[in-house]
């Protein structure tokens, strides 16, 4: 067992030294990339072969998921037919830790003669690709953390690593924020979690509502007809100004709580949320109050212009 955890340590420290390495050899190339990232008008096209295909394809999703359109392109199928896929206003970003994969000939060879242009990344800047590249983002030359020095190790978390890099200055440079991120991701958790209020709110007539002066006798209708265990209190000119829940009907009850009016009952100035503020904000609420909250009146400009109830955030995945 602590072999295992001797190698384990052991491998992990040879990892942490390429990034470190990596980290400290960033120069002005970087910049030059991101400026050619982020002023490309078609995609950025990302290969490699074998395991530095893997990385490529990795590195493709996350700048399309994060706001630069981007897709892989397999070095072998671009030979082909592929090579279709590329454009003049499109960049490409090529991988090869050695720089000397020769599956990438055919699309370096294709980028130079219709002036596309390309960003290598390899620790080699005097291979083939290291010299074909308009712009050369250096990979350290530290060696695997394989005991034989062969498995794509150490260059393989450089390589996926410094995708990132490139991917999360994109996003700092572009502004690129949770509302973009929703829209590229609206299923699974990430989805729900990712959700407004608005998105789940009910409105429009689903909204439990009545005046000051209605008697708690036409509330309590309101209240079982719209099946959301409350009902709000507007004023005349249609500010909520208090609610009136299951719970303070048991609070007040007595043989003479039907006659009287809303606004006797209600609990004033009641908890309330946006509608631009993501839904499980609104479900924290409801849990952190220490009040029991189950449902909250969506406000703008002190109007009610909706309501979500906490089922609404549990059915829809957001917990």
């Amino acid at each position: 067992m602590n072999n295992d955890i001797d190698s384990a340590k052991r491998t992990i420290d040879k990892e942490i030294n390429a990034l470190r390495t990596m980290e400290n050899e960033f120069d002005e190339n970087l910049t030059k990339a991101l400026d050619l990232l982020q002023n490309t008008k078609g995609r950025v096209i990302v290969t490699g072969m074998g395991k530095s295909g893997h990385i490529a394809r990795k590195i493709a999703a996350t700048f399309a998921s994060t706001g630069t359109p981007s897709f892989f392109v397999h070095p072998g199928e671009a030979s082909h037919g592929d090579l279709g896929m590329f454009t003049q206003n499109d960049s490409v970003i090529a991988i090869s830790n050695g720089g000397e994969s020769k599956e990438l000939s055919d699309i370096l060879v294709y980028c130079k003669r219709f002036n596309i242009p390309l960003i290598s990344i390899t620790k080699n800047p005097e291979s083939s690709l290291g010299k074909a590249g308009d712009i050369l983002l250096r990979l350290p030359d530290c060696g695997e953390a394989c005991p034989l020095g062969l498995a794509p190790t150490s260059s393989t978390t450089a390589t996926i690593v410094l995708g990132d890099v490139l991917a999360v200055a994109l996003m700092e440079r572009k502004g690129f924020s949770k509302t973009d991120y929703k829209q590229r991701h609206p299923g699974g958790k990430l989805g729900a979690i990712l959700r407004k209020v608005s998105d789940l709110m009910h409105k429009g007539d689903e909204v439990p509502l009545v005046g000051m002066n209605t008697s708690m006798q036409e509330a309590l209708l309101v209240m079982t007809s719209k099946m959301l265990g409350c009902v709000g209190v507007i004023d005349s000119a249609g500010n909520l100004q208090g609610i009136i829940t299951d719970g303070d009907l048991r609070r007040c009850l007595s043989p003479d709580v039907l006659s009287k009016k809303v606004s006797e009952v209600m609990t004033h100035n009641p908890k309330t949320i946006s509608p631009d503020v993501l839904a499980v904000e609104a479900l924290n609420t409801m849990n952190n109050t220490g009040k029991g909250i189950t449902q909250l009146f969506v406000i703008e400009n002190n109007k009610p212009i909706g309501i979500i109830h906490i089922h609404d955030c549990l059915r829809a995945g957001v917990a």
